[in-house]
């Protein structure tokens, strides 16, 4: 099987096509401030309609993961064992994600530094991670 294509709306077009751009853009509310992914008509804090797309930096911070030994769909076979990664970015917007090098999750920590790796599967660019090497992280 293979990789899903993502749907694309007029809300989250912005995103996708910042990462075929080598972009990580994320949701700030205009009315009170507050960052999000995946963007949303509305904001979550205030229900405020208004938005700007800002560009993230590409740096984050580990928040949580958990390890899949058993794929749950047909494209992620290869993939076994894998990570799903809560990362918080540095602007604040947390996203679901894998850490590429993370040794299926064994080389991730709570808090660990990791910065954007954008991936393209089957056309779609993909927002991931990466633990930076140590002459990297300094």
């Amino acid at each position: 099987m293979s990789f899903p294509a993502p749907d694309i709306t007029d809300i989250n077009r912005p995103y996708w096509e910042g990462l075929q751009n080598g972009k990580l853009l994320f949701h700030r509310c205009t009315n009170c401030g507050a960052a999000r992914l995946p963007p949303r008509a509305a904001c979550p804090t205030c229900l405020s309609p208004d938005a700007e797309w800002q560009r993230a930096k590409g740096h984050g911070k580990v928040i949580s993961w958990v390890v899949y030994h058993h794929a749950y769909a047909d494209h992620l076979k290869a993939q076994i064992p894998y990570d799903v990664t809560i990362v918080e970015l540095h602007e604040g917007p947390r996203l679901l994600t894998n850490v590429v090098n993370s040794e299926a999750g064994n080389a991730l920590r709570v808090g660990q530094l990791v910065r954007l790796k954008i991936e393209q599967v089957e056309g779609t660019a993909l927002a991931r991670f990466e633990i930076p090497d140590q002459e990297d992280a300094r």
